[in-house]
């Protein structure tokens, strides 16, 4: 199933290329998370991992066994800094769960293959 897109490509795009030169307003930082959350849920599309970046949002992707109760087996989490920093390559997914940036949790909530992009 194709992830549904909440936000054009082209405005998600110019707000991560925003935040990537420097720009951390809030509203800039809200629309590269999100961008980036659905991009990553585009890519690898499924339900067996969620990714929460809070108060920004959530996703689910990478295909496997669906979760539909409770706490997910799968769950990736950071803010919104780590998160971008890590879909821009301006840190690796290993150094940041090293480092404590990323709580990850379960058999699959790896996604050093699915990022950067």
């Amino acid at each position: 199933m194709v992830a549904r897109r909440r936000i054009d490509i082209a405005e998600g795009s110019a707000a991560l290329a925003a935040w990537r030169g420097g720009e951390v307003s809030r509203s800039v930082t809200a629309m590269a998370v999100r961008y980036a959350l659905e991009e990553l849920a585009a890519r690898a599309p499924g339900n067996s991992v969620e990714v929460r970046v809070p108060p920004f949002g959530v996703t689910q992707c990478i295909p496997g066994p669906r979760h539909t109760r409770g706490t997910p087996p799968n769950v990736v989490e950071c803010d919104a800094e780590t998160w971008l920093s890590l879909v821009t390559g301006q840190t690796s997914w290993g150094d940041a769960v090293e480092r404590g940036l990323v709580a990850a949790s379960g058999l699959r909530a790896d996604l050093s293959s699915e990022l950067p992009f």
